[in-house]
């Protein structure tokens, strides 16, 4: 992987970011909640735009990663303004934003808001509206009051937590409930048996998108992560094909 960059944002705090020059449009991964640009599905990503001369940008969201901030204090509109900002200071032309997870309702929130420079999306167990579906009332409640909420966490031994702050933004930003005017390409990845974001979320999410050119692909025994050699060999032909 190539170096480790960073972009200053308004304040002082650094974005970190890898990125390699090639044809574009321009490959953009954005990362699922706390995680970074090291993962599989990223690395995997940056080495074949590498190994086949496409641009490809990776980045870590401030908290998360290399970046500085603090992960507490993040929101996804934040975020959805570091990721413009970071596109408009790093690409010269189109962008094909590709969200995991939590990074599918970001590409999203991007998207809807510079749409002009958007080639197409790909989201991978894309979560739109998560801080609606994915909590109960009690927790809710418990949010409501700006309390932390924590999780069980099936990827590592710390819980999982949901700042106050965070979940009132998504709350703030949900799409699902009206069309989304996005008129790009689209194609949506989903495990059947995704144990996190329930895999009827993207079909809902392609009936309301505005596009015409919207394909979903269920792998019928895939995970949440869809992180197998096989789920990213498809990762890879859909992001190519698009």
């Amino acid at each position: 992987m190539s170096e480790v960059r960073f972009h200053i944002r308004p304040g002082g705090d650094r974005i970190a970011f890898r990125q390699c020059d090639g044809a574009g449009p321009v490959w953009v991964f954005l990362p699922g909640y706390m995680s970074d640009m090291t993962g599989s599905k990223a690395t995997a990503l940056f080495e074949r735009a590498r190994a086949t001369g496409r641009a490809c940008l990776l980045l870590d969201y401030p908290g998360c990663g290399a970046s500085d901030g603090v992960f507490a204090d993040s929101t996804l509109s934040r975020w959805r303004d570091d990721v413009l900002a970071l596109i408009e200071a790093q690409i010269a032309g189109p962008v094909v934003l590709v969200g995991s997870s939590m990074g599918g309702w970001l590409m999203l929130l991007v998207a809807r808001a510079n749409p002009e420079r958007i080639a197409g999306l790909v989201g991978i167990a894309a979560a739109p509206d998560f801080t609606d579906w994915g909590y109960g009332e009690g927790q809710k409640a418990a949010l409501t009051a700006g309390e932390t909420v924590y999780e069980d966490n099936p990827y590592g031994s710390a819980p999982t937590p949901t700042h106050a702050g965070l979940w009132a933004d998504g709350q703030a930003n949900l799409l699902l409930s009206a069309e989304i005017p996005l008129a790009c390409p689209v194609r949506l990845i989903h495990g059947q048996r995704d144990r996190d974001v329930p895999f009827e979320t993207s079909l809902k999410l392609a009936a309301v998108l505005h596009s015409a050119d919207v394909q979903v692909t269920l792998v019928k025994d895939g995970d949440h992560r869809l992180s197998r050699d096989t789920d990213i060999a498809l990762l890879l032909r859909t992001v190519e094909a698009l």
